[in-house]
């Protein structure tokens, strides 16, 4: 096949989502998926190798700039909060989606296990991609919302690490280098900063990419995923990015311009339509036990927490997304065969709709306003305020 034409398709089919994203006020990130799924089923879209590397690419890059996007002062003075709210999103929607698979739906325990697993994710791609575009990644429930989502998803990568990871010497080479780059990067990133940034040679964004292809090349030999040390490495240097935000600012607009588009569209792309309406109910009821167990777990703590109502219903639905570690979930029990073809449908048909429905609900009816200041920061002018005694 002609690579070019190839690529121009791609490109084509994320500049026309772009398009619709600007036109109608939908995510662009939701508009990829939904164009991924037409591309799929009705264009002949398919992945090839080089396809596949910029889409996995763009996940371990956009997880890398998500982690660096939490504020470690804010993560450090909500820390209750973002524990709280993630674990929480983590713990409900896995014990429910497992004990329907299992109980309900017939599903075997290591089928049922990676039900659970899968949709207990919390979207970071689909969060951040929403949080940078409407720039609610510069106020505290932005942070907060981050920092949950890190902690949801980090319970999922450990779930998935202790049930089903295989506990050779390369588990224990990537536990080592990646303890060992989380330490010492954040030590020696200034002073390379320092010494090699703001080149024509862009240095300081090749050696960002370095540490991440290679704590993702080690975690492939772990039967680990790449996108679990690009989540901490970003973290990590959070507090040097804060810093830095040009150089954050630069990394995002190559991820977001050219990588993410192959990832978003290629989650798309895997959805076989026949095959959910064949799957349908089974769909639409594990995507209830999602949304219903996350606002069974998630909204009574916003409460808790006093947001007010259009901020804990935005909370509550962000943090019901899913999607890389949903389908990075299932793909992992498809491809060691924990589920089957159709299970594997299934799940990530649940995981994308997941990923859609929730935002869209979110950014249509419950989006907090901000504003910009004089000076350029972003002021949120719906801020939480203590809920009036009843």
């Amino acid at each position: 096949m002609n690579t070019w034409l190839v690529a121009a398709t791609w490109i084509g089919l994320a500049l026309a989502a772009g398009l619709i994203s600007v036109r109608t006020g939908i995510s662009v990130a939701m508009v990829e998926i939904m164009v991924g799924v037409i591309g799929g089923n009705y264009l002949g879209l398919e992945v090839n190798t080089w396809v596949n590397f910029l889409a996995g690419l763009g996940a371990i890059v956009l997880t890398f700039l998500a982690g660096a996007e939490v504020d470690p002062a804010v993560l450090k003075s909500k820390f209750k909060e973002s524990v709280s709210l993630g674990v929480v999103g983590f713990l409900f929607p896995f014990l429910g989606a497992f004990a329907y698979a299992y109980y309900v739906a017939g599903w075997n325990l290591q089928a049922a296990q990676i039900a659970g697993i899968a949709l207990s994710t919390t979207s970071v791609a689909i969060v951040y991609a929403v949080m940078v575009e409407t720039r609610l990644n510069e106020t505290e429930l932005g942070q907060i919302i981050l920092a949950a989502c890190f902690i949801n998803d980090l319970g999922t990568v450990l779930a998935l690490g202790i049930l089903f990871a295989n506990y050779d010497y390369w588990m224990l080479i990537f536990i080592a280098a990646t303890a060992i780059v989380l330490f010492l990067m954040p030590k020696i990133t200034p002073a390379f900063q320092e010494r090699f940034g703001r080149q024509v040679s862009q240095i300081e964004v090749k050696y960002v990419l370095f540490a991440l292809l290679l704590l993702g090349g080690l975690a492939g030999k772990a039967n680990s995923e790449a996108v679990l040390p690009a989540y901490l490495l970003g973290l990590a240097l959070a507090g040097f990015f804060q810093k830095e935000k040009e150089l954050l600012q630069r990394i995002r607009a190559a991820a977001f311009a050219f990588l993410t588009p192959f990832y978003f569209l290629k989650a798309g792309l895997f959805v076989s339509l026949p095959a959910v309406v064949g799957s349908f109910g089974l769909i639409l009821i594990l995507l209830m036990v999602k949304m219903v167990s996350k606002f069974i777990g998630i909204w009574p703590l916003t409460r808790l927490f006093r947001y007010k109502h259009r901020e804990g219903m935005y909370t509550t639905l962000l943090m019901c997304t899913g999607l890389t570690f949903g389908t990075i979930s299932a793909l992992f029990g498809l491809s060691h065969n924990f589920i089957n073809q159709q299970q594997y449908t299934v799940l990530v048909t649940v995981v994308i709709a997941s990923g859609v429905i929730p935002t869209i609900i979110a950014q249509a009816f419950f989006r907090p306003r901000v504003e910009a200041a004089e000076a350029g920061d972003v002021v949120s002018i719906s801020e939480r305020r203590p809920v009036p005694e009843e």
